[in-house]
């Protein structure tokens, strides 16, 4: 540069630093500058060409020099004779925005396509499962998951169950009803929820079983023969469904589980259906319960080899006893029939082979 050009232009292009952009002109998207934030510097250029005065206009400025305040702090760190000031703060990209003041980002489920409301994001923070439709919800004990279509029509598979029953020769009608109310399927493992209406025996831990559906109704109406039953006294609650059964056809109903466990999910499992006349005990079912005996009738759900006279003392005259029996051999097992005739007196009728899982002492 010239002497003369040198006078005219007193100032060199690196020096020419524009002034930061007000807050109100700021670009959406951009950080703002905050107030206490300092001006980076302040020069007013007047350029003369050919004899004219002419002020540079803002937008000339803007796009010689940047378009943004981090652009004019940049190079006014690089620009040389410019003092370093602190640049504009950091854009914040997971802050609130600035013009929502107190207002957090929405909390989204991942099961729903709806936001949880902005006041319930700390109380709630679990995935909102929404229900499909037709499905009614609770319609399943803890841990028991079922598929769609068994959901939909497990009633209508609980009719069909009932239907070849009362084929195969069960005629209670109070029998058949209560096995058509009791969602059987809620009682059985979830692997195992699509077999739960077919006439089989299912495991359920343990090395115990939940009865056939067949066995269940064969017993219950050889214990009730169309009486009314009081109290009924069951030994080897299981998972809890013969008890679920037996609670709509007596008023109450006491059951005795040896298996914590078992015990504890039996307990589980009834809780949704909310049964009042259930009482479960856990203890030894072959010392029954003498505290709330007589009993109008006994059931047995596991297979010794006789009946122990704890329980025949128990049953009420008139009170009938339902139990399997195992042979000497073991192998072999008798539904049998024991009818208290008197004070001293009872009559035993052995009826059906079956199989159940041993009848033992004490408690595990």
């Amino acid at each position: 540069m010239t002497g003369e050009r040198t006078k005219r232009f007193p100032l060199g292009l690196a020096d020419l630093v524009r002034e930061p952009r007000r807050r109100d002109d700021a670009r959406p998207g951009e950080a703002r500058a905050t107030p206490s934030a300092k001006p980076v510097a302040k020069v007013a250029v007047k350029v003369a060409v050919k004899g004219t005065a002419n002020a540079q206009s803002p937008g000339a400025r803007s796009s010689a020099i940047g378009s943004t305040a981090n652009a004019h702090a940049v190079k006014a760190a690089k620009a040389p004779g410019v003092p370093h000031t602190a640049a504009s703060p950091a854009r914040k990209s997971a802050s609130p925005r600035a013009d929502l003041p107190g207002r957090a980002a929405q909390t989204f489920s991942p099961a729903a396509t709806k936001p949880l409301p902005a006041g319930a994001r700390n109380a709630q923070t679990r995935p909102v499962t929404v229900p499909r439709p037709g499905v009614t919800p609770g319609t399943g004990a803890p841990g028991v998951a079922l598929n769609g279509a068994l959901a939909l029509t497990s009633e209508r598979v609980r009719e069909r169950m009932v239907e070849r029953l009362r084929a195969n020769g069960v005629t209670d009608p109070r029998v058949l009803q209560a096995l058509a109310a009791v969602p059987r399927h809620m009682f059985v493992d979830p692997g195992l929820a699509a077999q739960a209406y077919e006439d089989a025996a299912l495991p359920i831990g343990h090395h115990q079983t939940i009865s056939k559906p067949s066995v269940v109704a064969r017993m219950l109406e050889l214990a009730g023969a169309g009486r009314e039953l009081e109290r009924v006294l069951e030994i080897g609650t299981g998972c809890g469904y013969q008890a679920a059964v037996l609670s709509r056809i007596a008023r109450d109903v006491y059951s005795i589980e040896r298996i914590k466990p078992l015990y504890e999910r039996a307990k589980t499992n009834l809780r949704p259906l909310r049964i009042p006349n259930i009482r479960l005990h856990y203890g030894d079912g072959r010392l029954g319960m003498p505290s709330a005996a007589p009993f109008d009738a006994i059931v047995i759900a596991a297979a010794g080899f006789d009946v122990p006279q704890a329980l025949l003392e128990q049953l009420a005259i008139g009170g009938r006893l339902v139990a399997p029996v195992a042979e000497q051999d073991e192998a072999t097992q008798v539904l049998t029939l024991v009818e208290r005739t008197g004070p001293a007196q009872w009559r035993e009728s052995r009826l059906d082979r079956v199989f159940f899982v041993p009848l033992k002492s004490g408690v595990i």
